[in-house]
């Protein structure tokens, strides 16, 4: 334990100094105004020089995924067989994160890893994450064992294969340099019960003052019913940003932007539907609230209760999915639409889901064959078509839908037994809607700020102080984020 905190305390006091310093090419914040930066990895002569080299990847893939992932390291293999690929699960997604904080100091890190944008600017504070740029623009051939070809970086038509908004999201850390890939991703989708609105005549919303219409009318049709839940209050916090193209936050310069007034106005409107009894989210209702869209759930008075929509994660399709019957059959049909939006002519849902990012390493040929390794998972249809399939996340690249196996698998989607295929479906249909949030420094605190603002706000009374109360909520939010990063 003493040895872990001694760790620990190297890492902060290294971070700390780097915060203090100016990289090369980069403000303090990992940011240079907008200026593009300088790569910080340059592609040795002759590319990949067939040495044998082993390279650990870290990841949180349970038994279902590493199956899959274990047969494509197999395939990778006969192409390079001098690169040994160390597959290693490490818990969730903060878990990876905390184990490689406390080994980037003793340089036991690993050579790739899962990653979200908040993970990497950590790693950005001891310049420890390559930049890939140099490795995408390679034009160097390599020979594979087979004897075919390829050149090191991605061709034009790989690059454009990708769904745009996850690739960019490996340039959102303020300094228009490639961090990371997108390796599966994920959004939020609206799921709703398909049953009861085509019983009771219901149109499924496509923004937010038909979404308010709606769930007066299902109030009105089942006075105990919370008509719709939301998952994450930070995520409809961030997208109303988005959508309401009002500031949230930047990687570079001011950093937090949120404590505004068109910010405030749509938390005061979306308590107005709280205290109607219109909504509830993760935290208000103290769980994940696919539970109260899938069965009937006792509220505080032991009275059974319901919701009728449900916007969580389009990877979490099955759980958002009624129990089956003894015969196989769903008490009711879930259908699926992409969230309310507040401009139909300019959507926006956010990108989720893991990236990876590749660690520098004193042998510059572990970074060339993490490289080949990513290159080959993520450019890859068949990769990529059976860890949707297995996952129900999202592939990252647009030909996937091409792929025969995936197309059948899609052409099954309903909403029962395949209500991942549905997911997908809808999740491929919306590929131009996609964002993503700057990272830097500070990004982490600023999307638990804002979810607070939403928790803290919405159970407001409604007692001639709401207003104070919201810009109180705010202020708090920001200061926390200013003078606690």
């Amino acid at each position: 334990m003493k040895k872990r905190l001694i760790s620990i305390a190297v890492l902060l006091v290294l971070a700390l100094s780097l915060v203090a310093c100016t990289v090369p090419g980069m403000g303090p914040n990992g940011d240079n105004g907008g200026v593009k930066g300088t790569p910080n990895f340059d592609v040795p002569e002759g590319g990949y020089d067939g040495s044998a080299v082993t390279i650990t990847f870290y990841h949180t893939m349970g038994s279902n995924l590493s199956d899959v992932l274990d047969l494509y390291i197999a395939e990778f293999n006969k192409l390079y067989p001098n690169i040994e690929v160390v597959s290693s699960k490490i818990g969730g997604y903060d878990d990876v994160r905390d184990q490689i904080k406390t080994e980037l100091v003793p340089k036991k890190h690993p050579n790739l890893a899962y990653c979200y944008p908040d993970h990497v600017a950590l790693y950005n504070l001891a310049k420890a994450v390559v930049t890939l740029d140099n490795l995408i623009d390679s034009k160097i051939e390599v020979t594979r064992a087979d004897g075919t070809t390829e050149i090191l970086g991605f061709t034009d038509e790989q690059k454009n294969d990708f769904i745009q908004g996850y690739y960019e999201e490996g340039r959102q850390f303020g300094d228009q340099l490639m961090y990371t890939l997108p390796f599966s991703k994920s959004t939020e989708v609206l799921y709703y019960n398909k049953t009861f609105f085509d019983e009771n005549n219901l149109k499924v919303p496509t923004n937010w003052d038909e979404m308010e219409e709606v769930c007066k009318k299902i109030k009105e049709i089942d006075p105990t019913s919370i008509p719709l839940g939301y998952d994450s209050e930070a995520n409809w916090f961030i997208t109303m940003c988005e959508q309401l193209n009002s500031p949230y936050t930047s990687a570079t310069g001011e950093h937090f932007l949120f404590n505004n007034e068109t910010n405030r106005a749509f938390v005061k409107r979306f308590r107005d539907w709280y205290q109607k009894g219109y909504l509830t989210t993760q935290n208000l209702y103290g769980s994940y609230t696919s539970g109260l869209f899938t069965a009937l759930e006792p509220n505080d008075e032991g009275m059974l209760i319901r919701s009728y929509m449900s916007i969580g994660s389009s990877a979490g399709a099955t759980h958002q999915r009624p129990e089956a019957d003894n015969g196989g059959n769903y008490p009711f049909e879930v259908g699926i639409a992409t969230i309310p939006q507040v401009d139909a002519a300019n959507p926006k849902v956010i990108s989720q889901g893991p990236s990876i990012c590749i660690f520098k390493k004193d042998n510059p040929q572990e970074v060339i064959a993490s490289w080949l390794f990513v290159k080959f998972l993520v450019t890859n249809v068949e990769f990529q078509a059976e860890f949707s399939m297995a996952s129900g996340y999202v592939p990252v690249i647009k030909s996937v839908s091409e792929n025969e196996t995936y197309k059948a698998f899609i052409d099954k989607a309903d909403g029962g037994k395949y209500i991942s295929a549905l997911s997908a479906k809808v999740c491929l249909e919306q590929e131009k809607a996609y964002y993503t949030s700057p990272a830097f420094n500070g990004s982490s605190e600023a999307r638990s700020q804002v979810g607070q603002i939403l928790q803290k706000c919405l159970p407001l009374n409604d007692d001639g102080t709401v207003d104070a109360e919201i810009k109180k909520a705010f202020d708090e939010a920001y200061n926390t984020c200013k003078y606690n990063t």
